[in-house]
């Protein structure tokens, strides 16, 4: 009798699951397909083609998949290959702390080709990736001008605290808070335009608002002092550097695939205002699929016109890890990332850390997410061009998950004990 399990059934969204498959022919062939519907409906879909062994059992621990989505040894394969069944779409968990993405894994005969198989699996097996872990609570932050919401680990604390902060989309993005705190961090996930009653358009950086979630954090009971970190990714990636400079209350930053200067709208903190480099609409590409690419469409830190723009690093007090894409098609991430660490060298300060991921893209989340290429942006009512080989881009999120939680744990948490 044929039987498909995955161990665990139910898991965080970072965690693996083992794949296997029992009772087959030797040397038989296979299709092991994956699929789920996100909150609005869409459909996601992955399939990989393998063999099974000589006693007719196949594990994905071992076994290399010899065609479909990818090909070679890929335990998780099946979850970071999962692509929108219609056009380019981001998957996105919005509620996570109720309902899980339910995956199903579907178990067929011989080498199946077509995109819509035909028939009845040989076995099925439904997996749940959940974003949230027992005991975590939600807070929902609305206090003074603050909006966000606040995730925190079961217990008493004191825990260490976190920002969150995602890119130019605005809104409230969750998903990547609630695992942190899973992982034992009090993190505030922060809106900071298109939310709730906050502006609905980005026109300005007013660092005052985040140093003002800074302090909120910071004064709730549960969260460890003197300071926090901030995780931030793309137009966010900008602000953290920011807060970074400016902010006493920030001693550990993460920008993943940001620059290193302010682009596009002024930043403001106090007296202090900062003028955005310029941008060029002719630099702006469009590649095979009709998505837009801005990786060159910003001007150049190192410009003399520019130098104005380019954040203090060297002010940053504590240690800052730049996690760059080098297949980033928004932003040249990795010449930004180099700009801000040879500016630290040249004050002779050492608290900056590069990691470079050949072939990831600009949205590099937690690992086993599906590669999004390519999404709707209603900034440029197009789709925008992300970029990332997705092979490369799931081994660059499982690694650098993993140095992100080292980093917090080391200076977060070690740090403050020393104090």
């Amino acid at each position: 009798m044929f039987q498909l399990t995955a161990t665990p059934a139910s898991a965080l969204a970072d965690e693996p699951v083992h794949i296997q498959v029992t009772g087959l022919s030797p040397l038989q062939l296979v299709t092991l397909t994956a699929s789920l519907k996100d909150e609005k409906g869409n459909v996601y879909q992955s399939k990989a083609f393998y063999k099974a062994n000589e006693v007719g059992e196949l594990d994905l621990m071992q076994a290399p998949a010899c065609g479909g989505d990818y090909v070679g040894v890929h335990p998780m394969g099946l979850f970071w290959s999962l692509k929108p069944q219609k056009g380019f779409r981001r998957l996105l968990k919005k509620d996570v702390m109720n309902s899980p993405f339910w995956v199903t894994l579907n178990l067929y005969d011989s080498v199946c080709f077509q995109d819509l198989i035909i028939g009845e699996p040989m076995a099925s097996q439904v997996v749940q990736r959940w974003f949230s872990a027992p005991g975590v609570q939600r807070v929902q932050i609305r206090e003074g001008r603050v909006r966000g919401a606040l995730f925190l680990p079961p217990g008493e604390g004191p825990f260490p605290g976190v920002i969150d902060l995602f890119g130019g989309g605005g809104g409230l993005i969750e998903f990547r808070a609630s695992l942190l705190a899973a992982r034992g961090f009090a993190v505030l996930a922060l809106a900071y335009f298109a939310y709730e009653d906050l502006p609905n358009l980005l026109q300005e950086i007013d660092l005052e608002y985040f140093e003002e979630a800074a302090n909120l954090l910071l004064a709730h009971p549960k969260v460890r002092t003197p300071g926090i970190g901030v995780i931030s990714v793309s137009k966010g990636a900008e602000i953290g550097l920011a807060m970074a400079c400016f902010l006493k209350q920030v001693v550990a930053t993460i920008c993943i695939n940001g620059p290193n200067a302010i682009y596009e709208f002024p930043l403001r903190y106090k007296d202090l205002v900062i003028t955005p480099i310029p941008s060029f609409m002719e630099r702006m590409q469009y590649d095979i699929s009709g998505s837009l690419r801005l990786r060159h469409y910003r001007g150049d830190p190192q410009d003399e016109l520019s130098q104005q723009s380019v954040l203090p690093i060297e002010k940053a007090q504590g240690p800052i890890l730049f996690v760059v894409g080098e297949n980033d098609e928004c932003s040249n991430s990795r010449k930004y990332a180099e700009q801000a660490l040879h500016q630290l060298w040249s004050h002779g300060r050492n608290n900056g850390r590069m990691l470079v991921y050949p072939g990831a893209g600009h949205l590099i989340e937690p690992p086993y997410a599906p590669l999004c290429y390519a999404c709707p942006n209603k900034n440029y009512s197009c789709f925008l061009l992300w970029g990332g080989d997705p092979v490369a881009h799931a081994a660059a999120q499982e690694h650098s998950w993993g140095e992100i939680l080292k980093f917090f744990r080391q200076h977060l948490i070690q740090t403050s004990r020393k104090l």
